[in-house]
């Protein structure tokens, strides 16, 4: 990989991943776009870990707060602080990725070795889940935080975030979306997807070290650190400038772009 490439995919990375237009999209699209190979894995773990330090370090005074707030309710077995419930609602959502993150990442493997279909799949789930987040933005009552979720509620935003596997779905975008449809506000679904964010990059990254040790390619150490700096600054620009906007401009800038996209794939493919 030359340097160009390393800026433009760790930029993208950083700017997509939590943004509801899917970053595994984007990464996909953008080597086929100009006729490359897909990005080695170590690549894609260097990004990803960049993105990862940007949301920890963006919500990190939230993060010790809640630490704090779980551990005192574990010793008293109760939930009274706000900070630990939201803290458990996290946890409950991630078991499903747990669960199903192992045998969904054998499809998504599968897509990537075929060109053609993989492309068709990005432009029929960016139309088809761009639809869904404009209606949820549209009917949602927007009526309550994140601090107020149930943990059944946790559970299921946690079954939608495991197809977002699949590219084009969009994690953060089908997150957001379920938030809205239960009545949270945007600001509340977005904040609640970035922090959901944390133990599911953790995970996919935890996986993709795995393969990472097995694969016997040389490391270009330089290029991943490079990658990863820019991601993790691009990431927190971008985090702090959507929790900013969000809840002045809607969703529905992110829908249009999405069915933009969706439909340009679609006929060049």
């Amino acid at each position: 990989m030359d340097n160009i490439q390393i800026l433009s995919l760790a930029f993208i990375q950083g700017f997509t991943e939590f943004l509801p237009i899917s970053s595994s999209a984007h990464l996909i699209l953008t080597p086929l776009i100009f006729g490359e190979e897909l990005q080695d894995l170590a690549f894609d773990v260097a990004v990803h870990l960049g993105t990862l330090a940007a949301v920890l370090m963006y919500f990190r005074c939230e993060l010790a707060q809640m630490l704090g707030a779980m551990l005192g309710a574990v010793h008293r077995r109760r939930l009274e602080d706000s900070n630990a419930r939201l803290a458990w609602m996290i946890v409950f959502a991630t078991l499903p990725v747990l669960i199903l993150g192992w045998p969904l990442k054998g499809l998504l493997e599968w897509l990537r070795g075929n060109p053609a279909l993989i492309t068709a799949v990005i432009g029929w789930t960016t139309i088809g889940f761009g639809l869904l987040l404009g209606w949820a933005d549209w009917q949602g009552r927007r009526a309550r935080g994140e601090y107020r979720l149930k943990g059944s509620e946790a559970i299921l935003i946690g079954l939608f975030q495991a197809l977002a596997i699949i590219p084009g779905v969009s994690r953060s975008g089908i997150t957001m979306t379920i938030g809205l449809f239960m009545g949270l506000t945007r600001e509340g679904a977005s904040r609640f997807s970035f922090l959901l964010a944390i133990p599911t990059i953790l995970m996919a990254g935890a996986i993709e070290t795995l393969d990472l040790i097995q694969d016997a390619k040389p490391v270009d150490w330089s290029a991943l650190a490079l990658g990863a700096i820019v991601s993790y600054l691009v990431a927190y620009l971008t985090i702090q400038f959507f929790l900013g906007l969000i809840g002045r401009i809607g969703m529905w800038p992110f829908v249009v772009y999405r069915l933009l996209l969706g439909a340009v794939i679609l006929v060049l493919i």
